[in-house]
């Protein structure tokens, strides 16, 4: 699915934009499903729905979150609970690129939705995602696809290119887990950051390792990605998964194995406090320093 330059620009890079990630019935299908959740938040006025299976809601809320300004912006692992999640996790043109970057053999780790409705407040403090998911080796893809047209206006994915190759940073403060980097870090991060834009449909393939955030939607569109996080099958989970799911280890491309594979390496491993989202713990974190 991907050619040699896109390979080579995603290893180099730490990301890449692939087109037509999913075919159109399959970008209907998503995009169907979650107008539907929205619409069903209005109802709410907290963090709702059948628990995942560590017993935190399916759906969570914006502090902001009204009936008629509704800011769902979290749902956990979609594919449990809906067809047209499960398929474009398990069998689109996203998971052959992923295969091409990782594979033969691919298994899925978890997956969610990140929402920006507008008028959202959600921000995305900076961090690399292997450090709330470490593994004994790095082939771990996070899979961002684009249920919308992803726009600097609508708190586009911001990235620091290369940064995968480089050092990993602490989620800690002192003995106290923010997930997200150091105030000092972030505005180095920050003055060589990217925008990662793209049309719905899109995807953008993400090293593990890749520093990121992103901003507040300043615009009147809604900004969904459909979060995928794919592991090389001979990578093994070495702390627990921070949201777990029933599809969790699914092979999703050639076979399974029981060896694993080790890359030398120092990991901080993350505390994990259940919360409807990481933004939950991001949003403490911030308040506590403030």
């Amino acid at each position: 699915m991907l050619s040699k330059v896109q390979i080579e620009d995603f290893w180099r890079d730490g990301f890449i934009v692939a087109e037509d990630a999913v075919d159109a019935r399959q970008l209907a299908a998503l995009r169907d499903t979650l107008a539907g959740w929205v619409e069903e938040s209005r109802a709410h006025h907290a963090p709702f729905g059948e628990p995942t299976v560590d017993g935190r809601p399916r759906f969570d809320l914006a502090p902001e979150h009204t009936a008629a300004s509704p800011a769902l912006r979290r749902v956990n692992n979609p594919s449990e609970i809906d067809e047209a999640y499960m398929e474009a996790m398990r069998d689109s043109a996203m998971t052959d690129m992923v295969a091409d970057l990782i594979g033969p053999d691919v298994k899925h780790h978890h997956c969610k939705i990140n929402l920006k409705l507008p008028g959202a407040n959600t921000e995305v403090r900076y961090h690399q995602d292997f450090a709330y998911t470490p593994h004994t080796n790095d082939d771990v893809v996070t899979a961002l696809l684009m249920t919308d047209d992803m726009t600097e206006e609508n708190g586009c994915l911001m990235a620091v290119p290369g940064t995968h190759r480089g050092p990993m940073f602490s989620l800690f403060d002192g003995d106290r887990f923010t997930g997200f980097v150091a105030p000092g870090e972030e505005r180095e991060l920050r003055a060589r950051e990217e925008p990662i834009l793209g049309r719905a449909g899109s995807v953008c393939l993400m090293h593990t390792r890749l520093a990121h955030g992103s901003e507040p939607n300043r615009s009147a569109s809604s900004r969904g990605l459909y979060i995928c996080v794919y592991t090389a099958a001979d990578a093994f989970p070495i702390a627990r998964n921070p949201m777990p799911s029933r599809n969790e280890g699914m092979i999703v491309r050639g076979r399974r194995t029981r060896r694993a594979r080790l890359s030398e390496a120092v990991i901080e491993l993350p505390e994990q406090p259940i919360r409807a989202s990481f933004f939950a713990v991001q949003e403490e974190a911030s308040e506590a320093s403030s």
